[in-house]
């Protein structure tokens, strides 16, 4: 139904805002890279027809006007930034094929019931301030002062980014949607895994996105000479960590469908010569079931413990964040189910895995998910490659589902 050559052109054309040397993409927010790719992306808004606005995070708006404006809005869309050095398809799909979709629906003469509007979502990844999903936060209202204080690796605060960009951090509430107002959120987006290639599909309809819980964790042992303190002596805080490290692995592994992730490990003073007295490391940790995350995460802290007292160190947490898992409603599935079937694709329901504004949006409405086949289930890398026939198929879906979505009273 969709034009797909047009489809694959504006993502490779939006795909070289910010392509590195390397043949990743860097975008962050409220960066040179971030408004070039609006202004991209606003014009292709205008294009399909849509009216175009920013709302007071950074997030850009697209909106197909319904027959009955009063009606509550069907919200499609994805996220603008990326990774460091990243690739085209994540978050840029769902933004752009929600903009195909509407287009479409222009082209054909389409009128629906309720509006329709496309987001490109304001800094999804959080690489820049390490606070991520922040324009989906700032629609759902929980954007506190002590967000916009963080800063960047320059000393830049988000709300100075924010100013610098002609926004007013003073406003951000003006970016909230009511409940009242909103029918549902239906996020396009590569699979990011493996799941849809194994099976051979090109589209797959989420079930729920997991849990999140992100701690920063702090182990303090105590520094001294690499030479002249004998190892019964020592409270060495990498060797604590270490340990700490396998034990995540390990309470992981043992659910079956648990996963957790050290990404990050700061070792002080770092010297060659010098026992490690203090380190810094991050733990991700993720299940569909949020009992099963609590009591994983239960087991970790309590073997924790035990290390620091047998180890003699002391270790200190810090909640980053702990965002619930998010089902998916049971209206978008049927509605995505009867897509596939009208496209000649057989409906097949999965997980996800990774983190998406979707989990915000589930505060403020119901949720979708479409997933569409990653090669090799590469990404935040440049290798990141989603077919033009695949994305196709999943912006197809895309179509039919907010058809049906957006056409009933």
């Amino acid at each position: 139904m969709i034009n797909k050559e047009r489809l694959y052109n504006r993502l490779l054309e939006l795909g070289a805002i910010g392509k590195q040397e390397t043949g990743g993409i860097t975008r962050h927010s409220f960066t040179a890279e971030d408004k070039a790719a609006k202004e991209l992306v606003a014009s292709f808004m205008k294009e399909a027809g849509l009216t175009v606005r920013e709302d007071s995070v950074g997030n850009l708006i697209g909106r197909k006007e319904g027959r009955n404006p009063e009606a509550p809005v069907v919200l499609t869309g994805s996220h603008i930034d990326t990774v460091c050095n990243g690739g085209i398809y994540d978050g840029a799909l769902g933004i752009i094929g929600g903009i195909e979709v509407l287009q479409t629906f222009n082209e054909q003469g389409i009128e629906v019931e309720h509006p329709i509007e496309v987001y490109a979502f304001n800094d999804e990844e959080g690489c820049r301030f390490s606070f991520s999903m922040f324009g989906s936060r700032g629609v759902i209202g929980t954007i506190e002062q002590k967000d916009l204080e963080m800063k960047d690796q320059d000393g830049v605060s988000v709300a100075e980014a924010m100013r610098a960009n002609g926004l007013e951090p003073e406003k951000v509430g003006e970016a909230i949607r009511p409940k009242e107002s909103l029918k549902v959120f239906v996020e396009l987006h590569i699979e990011q895994g493996r799941v849809l290639e194994s099976n051979n599909l090109s589209v797959g309809i989420v079930s729920g996105i997991v849990n999140e819980l992100w701690l920063k964790c702090t182990v303090k042992g105590e520094a001294g000479h690499a030479g002249a303190t004998p190892m019964d002596l020592r409270k060495d805080a990498l060797v604590a960590a270490a340990e700490m490290v396998q034990v995540i692995e390990r309470e992981a592994k043992k659910t079956g469908t648990t996963v957790a992730t050290v990404g990050r490990l700061k070792v002080l003073p770092g010297g060659i010569n010098i026992i490690p007295g203090t380190v810094e490391f991050t733990l991700d940790l993720r299940d569909l079931s949020q009992n099963v995350s609590e009591q994983v995460e239960k087991e970790i802290m309590k073997e924790f413990g035990r290390i620091c007292e047998e180890r003699g160190v002391e270790l200190q947490t810090e909640i980053l964040q702990r965002i619930p898992p998010a089902p998916c409603s049971e209206e978008f599935q049927q509605a995505a189910q009867k897509a596939c079937s009208q496209i000649g694709l057989k409906p097949f329901t999965l997980p996800s895995g990774a983190g998406h504004d979707a989990m915000q949006m589930i505060n403020i409405c119901p949720i979708g998910m479409i997933f569409v086949r990653s090669k090799n289930g590469i990404s935040h890398n440049p290798a990141e490659w989603s077919s033009l026939e695949d994305c196709a198929d999943g912006v197809n879906v895309l179509y039919y589902n907010l058809l049906d979505l957006a056409v009933k009273h």
